[in-house]
């Protein structure tokens, strides 16, 4: 610094006026004592700082006045401006302006005059402590630069948002907030928006001062002078990664499985559609895959739900480790996935695939020290041969894992159009039969149990019958196993209990005096609420427990005794007698049969076929008759057509009977009459 800027230093200290000189950008070069007084800051402080450090206000009234419109003013000017000391508290000033020259023009300096101004209640003074307001109190963070991009000017939610106060960014570039993540034309949109051509905004991602990234959506405009001249450029942006995460969320409830992880039906729906258009045009291949759980439903009901949903969540993992990461698997339903092989060269690569995912299946799922089997079911469409859009693959899929499911096959199965039209032929079955449930196409037969010793009809077991309107009566060998398959069953259950206490109370109720009637009960129907449910009905028609029986196949009672002990026991202390249906068809241990509380083996029709004459069928059937004997159990063979076999079961030991050698099954009138006749079956006539 020359002699004469010493000079000048000095004097302008020894003024008592605040006084402070700055370059032609605006940066401040000297600062003297009674500046220091006024606002509070120190030379070392305030020197270095832009000058609208100072101001409380982004106004145009408060921009610094650039070099080539000061000159254009002949080097002399008075400014009104609202300035704002250390401790925040402003005031209007009037700032008067010169120009100190040094030798060339590079050397040139501004020389700042501060007056201070009372204090008037004007509407301009109101309006310019608003403006100030505004901009301290918004939620938006708010930074002013000046032509070389450097900060003059920040508000507080900016250092909120950002980490840096406001001594920490005014007079630093904007490149402490730049991340270096955005799209490649950010910086030119930006460059044109500085150089006048318009706001730009969009969004970005940001940097804080402890280097974490943030989305931030982001507004950013110029500032001119009266000439025209652009001086100054402002941004106005906020935080929006609150808004991303809850977008994120959104997304993940929109799309994903909330129990796997894994995509769910909406998303598979767009990721599959994407492939096939893919495909169409590169005339490529894509299979779906449409996977189906094994015996979920008894390891749910015994092990709990907590159990069955980590064992969902493990197998979706075991079968995402099988697969490409370019394959997708999505959950649709509660034992349902699809897996959508996007990119595959042959239809017969899936087969492949197919049986790794059964594969993967075969060790064991340890869950709370249990260990877990379960299989699968896979049917198998393809694009383009199966179905040209994702409905018709989904729809080819699936109908391929219901006719392995009908079949109680753990494998996979290729769709063919014979099996579509199966099924087509089932779901206009299962329609006509929820109607013929809800308008009364149902009815009831009764085939009578005759006593081996008396001849006489001593029970009847009460069989489902449907007539329909258009085939006449459709056998139960049809419609039984859609029942079975789409949850009807249940719903037929219950109608059967409910329609044969109505019929042994109107027979009651006309002094008939008729034996027990024993019904069916199906695996959906014997759980925990059955119990009540039976007394429920019961007690609406007011029948003795004594007059209805119950029947349930052996197959259901191997399949968890633990279960189903319990609830056999409650039923019995109620007062129904229980007998074993279908008896040699499961797996009985003796131990078992022991724990039953059952009063009556019936031997299944399959094992009376084929006696006297059946070497095999007259051992079986010699076997089971021993074994209910010494167990002190009722005997009851079904299926009879001969009196050859009536004869043969008779010796045995045989308490009753039931079959086509005395009666078929009858509806209720033709019953009755059969029982108020004393129709009988003359067993001594046979020897």
């Amino acid at each position: 610094m020359g002699s004469s800027a010493i000079d000048t230093v000095r004097i302008l200290e020894l003024l008592p006026a605040p006084v402070f000189t700055m370059d032609e950008l605006g940066y401040l070069g000297s600062w003297n004592r009674s500046a220091e007084q006024l606002y509070g800051y120190t030379a070392n402080e305030a020197i270095g700082q832009h000058v609208l450090f100072l101001y409380a206000t982004g106004t145009e009234d408060g921009q610094f006045v650039g070099m080539e419109e000061f000159f254009q003013i002949d080097g002399h000017a008075v400014f009104r401006v609202l300035h704002r000391n250390k401790s925040g508290a402003t005031f209007p000033a009037e700032l008067t302006l010169a120009i100190l020259r040094h030798g060339d023009r590079d050397g040139v300096q501004f020389v700042a005059t501060v007056t201070v101004l009372p204090l008037l209640q004007t509407a301009e003074s109101d309006l310019l402590k608003l403006h100030a307001s505004i901009i301290a109190n918004s939620d938006q963070g708010i930074l002013i630069t000046d032509g070389n991009e450097r900060i003059v000017s920040v508000n507080a939610a900016f250092s909120r948002i950002t980490g840096y106060t406001q001594q920490e960014a005014v007079g630093q570039s904007t490149d402490i907030l730049r991340s270096g993540v955005h799209d490649a034309n950010f910086r030119e949109q930006v460059r044109k928006a500085l150089l006048g051509s318009g706001p730009w905004q969009g969004e970005i991602i940001g940097k804080r001062k402890n280097g974490e990234l943030f989305p931030q959506s982001v507004s950013i405009s110029v500032v001119r002078g009266e000439s025209g001249t652009i001086t100054h450029a402002f941004s106005i942006f906020s935080d929006i990664s609150v808004l991303r995460a809850s977008e994120q969320r959104m997304q993940q409830l929109v799309n994903y499985d909330s129990l796997t992880g894994l995509p769910n039906r909406t998303l598979l729906a767009q990721l599959l559609g994407q492939a096939l258009a893919t495909a169409r045009r590169n005339n490529a291949c894509c299979v779906v895959l449409a996977l189906e759980l094994s015996r979920f439903s008894s390891i749910k009901e015994t092990l709990g739900n907590d159990v069955a949903d980590e064992l969902l969540r493990q197998v979706g993992q075991r079968w995402r480790t099988a697969l490409r990461d370019e394959d997708v698997l999505a959950r649709v339903g509660d034992t349902e996935f699809i897996v959508a092989l996007l990119s595959i060269q042959k239809r017969e690569h899936s087969g492949i695939v197919s049986q790794k995912l059964l594969n993967v299946l075969d060790p064991p799922f340890v869950i709370d020290g249990n260990p877990i089997h379960i299989s699968a079911r896979i049917g198998i469409a393809v694009y383009p041969d199966d179905g040209q859009d994702t409905a018709s693959l989904l729809h080819c899929a699936d109908v391929a894992v219901k006719r392995l499911q009908a079949e109680a096959i753990s494998s996979y199965l290729f769709y063919s159009p014979e099996m579509n039209q199966r099924a087509k032929e089932q779901w206009q079955l299962e329609a006509e039969l929820r109607q013929a449930l809800s308008s009364g196409g149902l009815m009831l037969y009764y085939q009578p149990k005759v006593s081996l010793r008396s001849g006489r009809i001593v029970g009847a077991e009460a069989l489902l019958r449907w007539r329909h309107p258009q085939h006449g009566m459709i056998s139960p060998a049809k419609f039984i196993p859609v029942a079975e398959q789409t949850g009807l069953i249940l719903d037929l259950g219950n109608w059967v209990l409910d329609e044969a206490c109505r019929q042994i109370r109107d027979w009651m109720d006309r002094g008939a005096h008729m034996p027990p009637v024993a019904i069916n009960l199906s695996a959906r129907q014997f759980d925990r609420q059955l119990p009540a449910k039976i007394q429920s009905v019961l007690d609406h028609h007011g029948v003795p427990t004594d007059r209805l029986k119950l029947e349930i196949t052996e197959s259901l009672l191997m399949r968890d005794p633990d279960t189903v002990i319990p609830i056999m026991n409650e039923l019995v202390a109620m007062g129904l007698a229980l007998a074993m249906d279908d008896f040699g068809t499961g797996y009985s241990s003796l131990s078992n049969l022991k724990r039953f509380p059952i009063t009556t083996l019936k031997i299944d029709r399959s094992f009376v076929v084929g006696v006297p004459n059946d070497i095999n069928d007259c051992a079986i059937a010699r076997a089971i008759v021993t074994m209910a004997l010494q167990l002190r159990q009722e005997i009851v063979a079904e299926g009879i057509e001969t009196a050859e076999q009536m004869v043969f079961l008779r010796n045995l030991g045989c308490d009753q009977l039931q079959g086509f050698f005395f009666s078929p099954a009858v509806d209720a009138i033709r019953f009755e009459e059969m029982v108020r006749n004393g129709e009988r079956l003359q067993v001594h006539a046979y020897s």
